[in-house]
């Protein structure tokens, strides 16, 4: 397929956003890798960017190529986007095996931008939060196992007044067994992952190998030129449309503070085989301070999925754009999605038949017509002797499951031929 020099640059610019955020250096299921440094538990990792001073990464963070941050004593971390190929992006230095992590954010408001917080693995296992900047009233969760993008189904939005114009908790709890995702203060998850989930294949695509935190800030259309190239027209659709930089126009995501809590044993997480699998990482680590799980018991994720499946969960008023009473019901289907793909239920903004994109770490979206995947990974290095340890306990409480599962799109041989050659050729000109 031939370009001109200008649609050339144009994907080629797209191409080095996405590497920027949804990358490995090495992957541990295809080959002898470097191992992961890790936090570890009794350990917690938290960052107060309103006390951040100067441009540098703070103590225990790094910056994707390209990322120029700044801070103040307001609002905190300024992901500031000025041009079309910004994609601001910053990832703790050390990772998790399992664990809990919590984000105090504003994101971008603003078509065709995306906002997220990711966790993501050397093997690109992923969990996220991602917000559409053309879309106030909802925020979006997903996850990745293995890299897989073969289909486009995980994703499912949750409606949330003044998701991206307005302040935000948001809490990833994750756990050989599940993944709950929380906003704000509410004690119910807004959604429940189980390790047996049939959207993770038997686990084998549940998010649980250890993982990095990224937060970062992109461009996930970024002019007309995209949104009528068929390579980037669904990611365009996904993210609304075109992004604007006339008159000087730039985009901010903040963030104030983010706490991290890692569940397993620190020192050095290796993968021992090529398998992908928690039973398959140890750690340097040894000794009684070497934690295990506190959620062993499969039948405690069943018992949550069960309670998910029976129960009307309430949402409040203020976490709902729109709602005309004190509380809206939510009737989940399942743990994890729920019965209803419809048009109807889609958010404001959001097409059922839109593109597909990966964001800071993300292949999501509703029903996607492409896609491209984006980001990088560094790794430690250190021996292997324990089994790294667990995560923290579960729970039987309902989780609130949104009306509004992102519906599938299965990629061709030759879709997904393109997609990687490209994703190959951004990373050789960064």
């Amino acid at each position: 397929m031939r370009f001109t020099n200008a649609t050339a640059t144009a994907v080629l610019s797209a191409l080095q956003v996405a590497n920027a955020q949804t990358f490995t250096t090495c992957d541990p299921t295809k080959k002898t890798c470097p191992g992961d440094s890790g936090i570890g538990n009794g350990k917690p990792f938290d960052t107060d960017f309103t006390k951040v001073t100067g441009t540098d990464a703070p103590t225990g963070w790094t910056y994707a190529d390209g990322t120029t941050m700044s801070y103040d004593s307001t609002n905190g971390a300024n992901f500031q986007i000025s041009t079309k190929t910004g994609a601001p992006t910053i990832s703790t230095s050390q990772y998790i095996m399992f664990g809990n992590v919590s984000v105090y954010a504003k994101a971008s408001p603003g078509t065709g931008i995306v906002s997220s917080f990711i966790l993501e693995s050397d093997d690109l296992d992923e969990i996220d939060w991602e917000w559409l900047g053309s879309n106030d009233a909802s925020v979006e969760s997903n996850f990745f196992g293995k890299g897989n993008v073969t289909t486009y189904d995980r994703a499912i939005y949750h409606p949330i007044a003044n998701a991206v114009t307005g302040w935000h908790t948001y809490n990833i709890e994750w756990t050989k067994d599940y993944v709950k995702w929380y906003v704000d203060d509410m004690v119910t998850p807004v959604r429940i992952l189980a390790y047996d989930d049939p959207k993770t294949i038997k686990g084998t695509q549940f998010p649980q190998t250890p993982m990095k935190i990224k937060l970062g800030n992109w461009v996930g259309c970024a002019d007309a030129a995209a949104a009528s190239d068929p390579k980037t027209e669904g990611t365009c659709e996904w993210a609304g449309g075109p992004a604007s930089f006339d008159s000087g126009a730039s985009y901010s995501m903040y963030v104030k503070n983010i706490t991290i809590s890692d569940a397993g044993c620190g020192g050095t997480y290796t993968y021992t085989d090529q398998t992908g699998s928690y039973g398959s990482i140890s750690s340097s680590n040894e000794g009684d301070t070497c934690g295990s799980s506190g959620s062993t018991s499969s039948a405690a994720a069943s018992s949550v999925a069960s309670a998910a499946s029976s129960t009307a969960v309430e949402l409040p008023t203020s976490l709902i754009a729109g709602a005309s009473s004190g509380t809206t019901s939510a009737a989940a289907a399942n743990a994890t999605t729920t019965a209803s793909a419809s048009a109807s239920s889609v958010p404001a903004g959001v097409s059922p038949a839109s593109g597909n994109a990966t964001g800071t770490g993300s292949g999501s979206g509703s029903g996607s017509k492409n896609a491209t995947s984006t980001g990088s990974g560094s790794s430690g290095a250190g021996a292997t002797t324990t089994k790294a340890g667990g995560s923290s306990s579960s729970s039987t409480s309902a989780p609130q499951i949104t009306a509004n599962s992102a519906s599938s799109h299965k990629y061709g041989a030759v879709e997904l031929a393109v997609m990687f050659l490209g994703l190959g050729v951004g990373y050789l000109v960064m």
